[in-house]
């Protein structure tokens, strides 16, 4: 999952921390390498342009010297990255009743995100029921019937009803006895006036108390302008992010979300049921750094320049111009 940009960002703290001297030239090579790499993981050129700017401004500035200044310089990259990131929002379940509406286009891999979701809130305690929804694709509700058989989750959903108002009727009363419905709807191949419309439909039927977008992170950037039609059309409340396992695009439909303030909940990271996770962007990005937090990395910058220099050899040197280039 985004490797190649996690070994660049791992090289670029390694650079910064070993140097003794941080010249333009350094810094220059290092955001060369940064840019490639998030270019390559399909952020948005705007948000690394803007990510470039700040560090090298940052790193050229003559006020800030010393181990500081490498500490200002990791910590800067951290919270750069944190930013495009977007924000962490927990989905918060109530005590009561809850009911999710997933939502998505074709392909998106609502149905198995469901199943993946019932078998994470069961497991914490939730008695969770997955009502089948989707009458436009073939085989939908084959599909969640026998996910639910495999993982031990109760489905409610009729194969040879077409009307998904009449499904939800059907099943009403029986729903009374779960805190946790997990509905599954129908996708298309755009979001046109039909979804919407049957969508708003389900949205009065069901009342739910979240309604979520399922992307595929293979979508990259196109993930912005789908999570805005959503959040438009339909008032999305957050989404979760399919198939960051396999795609080099998942930069890209990440910051996309961030981009649109619509939060990620959960990514899915395989085809398993086990294979999803809540969405922690600084836990993400401590992963991506194969480190711990950042006051990990900062005692590491530390240790290093200890092992450089002493700290009194460190205070003579500062400020001098060794041969056009200065100790910091």
């Amino acid at each position: 999952m985004l490797e190649k940009l996690g070994e660049i960002i791992r090289k670029a703290t390694d650079r910064i921390a070993n140097a003794i001297f941080l010249d333009k030239g350094l810094i220059d090579s290092i955001i060369r390498d940064l840019q490639r790499a998030l270019i390559e993981a399909d952020v948005n050129v705007a948000l690394v342009k803007e990510l470039s700017d700040k560090i090298k401004k940052e790193a050229l500035n003559e006020r800030i010297k010393g181990i500081e200044k490498k500490e200002h310089l990791i910590k800067l990259l951290h919270d750069e990255l944190l930013k495009i990131l977007g924000e962490h929002k927990e989905l918060k379940l109530k005590s009561g009743q809850n009911r999710i509406l997933l939502l998505g286009l074709y392909g998106s891999g609502k149905t198995t995100t469901i199943a993946k979701l019932g078998n994470y809130y069961s497991k914490r305690g939730f008695k969770v029921v997955l009502v089948g929804l989707d009458t436009h694709r073939p085989a939908a509700k084959e599909q969640l019937i026998q996910l639910g058989k495999k993982n031990n989750l109760k489905v409610f959903t009729d194969i040879n009803e077409k009307t998904p108002d009449k499904i939800w009727k059907k099943y009403e009363k029986e729903l009374k006895g779960y805190n946790l419905i997990l509905v599954d709807t129908a996708g298309r191949h755009t979001l046109d006036k039909e979804l919407i419309k049957e969508i708003k439909s389900l949205d009065k039927k069901v009342k739910p108390t979240e309604s979520i977008l399922v992307i595929p992170a293979d979508i990259g950037q196109a993930a912005r302008k789908q999570a805005q039609e959503f959040k438009d059309a339909v008032n999305i409340s957050g989404v979760i992010i399919t198939r960051m396992d396999s795609t080099a695009k998942a930069g890209g439909a990440l910051t996309a979300c961030a981009e649109t303030k619509a939060s990620v909940y959960f990514i899915g990271t395989g085809e398993k049921i086990n294979d999803i996770e809540e969405f922690e962007p600084e836990r993400f990005l401590s992963r991506l750094l194969g480190m711990g937090d950042l006051q990990t990395l900062i005692e590491k910058i530390k240790s290093v320049t200890c092992l450089l220099y002493t700290s009194d050899a460190a205070d003579e040197l500062d400020g001098v111009d060794l041969g056009g280039r200065r100790i910091i």
